[in-house]
């Protein structure tokens, strides 16, 4: 590991111990809650020179576990410098004493405000960029302020959308759980220890008796053992003190195949305020737990089935935090993209073509896709991996299948419905079925424009089937080298599938495997911030609607 500490950087390095881990030997949540908590504090106010208190931390991702023996090392450095808050990065890594071997153990981003002295008006210094990732950093740290600041907003409009409908999930797949066995309170006495150095309730201990409760809550629903994933934000709506008596309520909102979202208020007491029973609310959180077994296999959560407007509110609320949290992923961090695309072999040509038409319909086969949209003739679902997020567009196309498969296979006539294409030529005809297109693709986030060079694979339906497919995926010509005009990108999995509903209507389903180049195009839709995906989706049903076997009728 590296030991070296950059400017402005603050490392902590602890031995986890007996007194630091669950029951199960890992070193507890709320442990490395606290201590991240205190080191982003700290990494504040040497960039501030004054004192700083917690807003919020978020966007908190356990990548790993660490067990008892095993030393972490936590990182946290100020990305962004705003007027009067900072935005710090935090990142924990773990080692094996014995192997040497590291691991990222968890990420998050925490906001810090500086407190003034006196009279006297805070404007924080700028961070001093020195290398290009900080300078990265710096510009993501923008949008991801950005993103904080609408998100009430963004929750509300999603929420106002999901109204109009009266359940989508639960009218595909009947719930089989409630919530009501999982609601949990408890109550803490702020005492002395608790304290900051600035005298209030310590907010990293805040988090940690939150993490607890929460804990409690998921394990009455799976009855298993709980592991935290992720968690959307710790917000900071107010101080406690020394004195006051916190009540942490906790309770399971929904699940999602193999997680489960669990929701926590805090409210803090004074002595009268206790005994009139008049609360203030500081804090709320969402926590994302996975579960094990006693044989440490992965458990599926059961439906949630809401039975009153509460438990509705709560179950609908989830949805739309997993669809800001998948919207997120993009401005949480920024990854140099990993090429995967395949080198193009027209020796191979067969075996690339059909591994290409089948990786499309192994997306579109498997399980967990979450309906995230749901409007007239257009449904939109995500579906979440480990390593990847994969969008599904499903529209409803008053025009016969074979229209649609004419049409959407000739990418080159993708540019007058899809304002997200700029340019798509053909620059090899592999064959009948098969064609390669170099595609040149609009700016986003003020970044140069992309291009790709993409094997387009088209099959008819066989004998047993009625599905029409259009698979996309990346490939690499030697003779189209990447050009410092454009960012050269990669499609991973796309494409097509259609299928006849009668003989004048049909469903096309868009799929698409994100890679970290195309998340961009994608995000602000899948969090709820942008409309982009219906809006393309709309033209394409208008295009193929206006359009004849022979070429275009009208396009508006």
């Amino acid at each position: 590991m590296e030991s070296m500490v950059a400017p402005g950087e603050v490392l902590m390095s602890q031995a986890i111990q007996p007194a630091h881990a669950d029951s199960r030997g890992e070193l507890s949540a709320g442990q490395l809650l606290k201590w991240m908590d205190t080191t982003a504090c700290l990494a504040a106010e040497k960039h501030a020179g004054i004192s700083c208190v917690t807003a919020s931390m978020d966007d908190i991702l356990f990548e790993d576990t660490a067990r008892i023996g095993q030393i972490i090392t936590i990182r946290a450095k100020v990305t962004r410098a705003f007027s009067t808050s900072m935005e710090i990065s935090i990142k924990v890594i773990v080692q094996d004493k014995f192997t040497g071997v590291q691991k990222l153990l968890c990420v998050a981003f925490s906001t810090f405000v500086a407190k003034p002295v006196g009279k006297e008006k805070v404007h924080l210094k700028p961070v001093l960029l020195q290398t290009e990732q900080e300078q990265v950093e710096h510009n993501l740290a923008s949008e991801r302020r950005k993103v904080r600041l609408q998100h009430e907003n963004t929750f509300s409009n999603i929420m106002k959308e999901s109204s109009r409908f009266r359940d989508p999930i639960c009218n595909e797949e009947e719930g089989t759980a409630t919530t009501r066995g999982t609601s949990v309170q408890s109550i803490e006495l702020v005492l002395p220890p608790h304290a900051n150095h600035h005298g209030n309730t310590f907010g990293g201990q805040i988090m940690a008796w939150m993490e607890t409760v929460a804990t409690i809550s998921a394990s009455r629903l799976c009855h298993g053992h709980p592991s935290l994933k992720s968690v959307d934000m710790f917000k900071f709506r107010g101080p406690s003190t020394v004195g006051d008596r916190l009540v942490f309520s906790a309770i399971v909102n929904n699940t999602f195949q193999n997680s489960v979202e669990v929701g926590v208020r805090v409210e803090a007491f004074d002595c009268q305020e206790w005994a009139e029973g008049r609360g203030r609310h500081i804090n709320s959180a969402f926590l994302i737990y996975n579960a094990v077994d006693d044989q440490e296999k992965l458990i599926t959560f059961p439906r949630i089935q809401p039975i009153s407007k509460d438990d509705f509110r709560r179950y609908q609320g989830a949805i739309a935090r997993r669809r800001i949290r998948l919207g997120r992923k993009y401005v949480i961090s920024h990854k140099k993209e990993v090429p995967l695309s395949a080198q193009w072999d027209i020796s191979k040509k067969g075996s690339l073509s059909n591994t290409n038409v089948e990786a499309l319909k192994n997306l579109a086969s498997k399980s967990g896709w979450e309906i995230t949209t749901t409007l007239e003739k257009i449904k939109i679902y995500t579906l979440e991996e480990q390593d990847a997020i994969s969008v599904k567009v499903e529209k409803l196309v008053g025009s016969p299948a074979h229209i649609a498969y004419h049409l959407l296979s000739d990418l080159t006539k993708r540019p007058l419905w899809d304002p997200h294409y700029i340019s798509c030529e053909v620059i090899d005809q592999v064959s009948e079925d098969d064609q390669i297109y170099y595609i040149t693709c609009s700016v986003v986030n003020g970044d140069k424009p992309k291009d790709f060079v993409v094997l387009v694979s088209r099959r008819k339906p066989l004998k047993d089937d009625n599905t029409y497919t259009v698979a996309l995926r990346s490939v690499v010509l030697p003779f189209v080298p990447p050009s410092p005009q454009y960012i050269r990108s990669e499609v991973i999995c796309a494409g097509f599938l259609i299928q006849a509903v009668d003989s004048n209507s049909c469903t096309v389903a868009y799929l698409n495997q994100m890679s970290d180049s195309i998340l961009p195009y994608f995000a602000g839709n899948i969090g709820g911030w942008s409309k982009s995906i219906e809006e393309a989706a709309a033209s394409c049903i208008k295009f193929i609607e206006n359009a004849t076997p022979d070429g275009l009728k009208s396009v508006l």
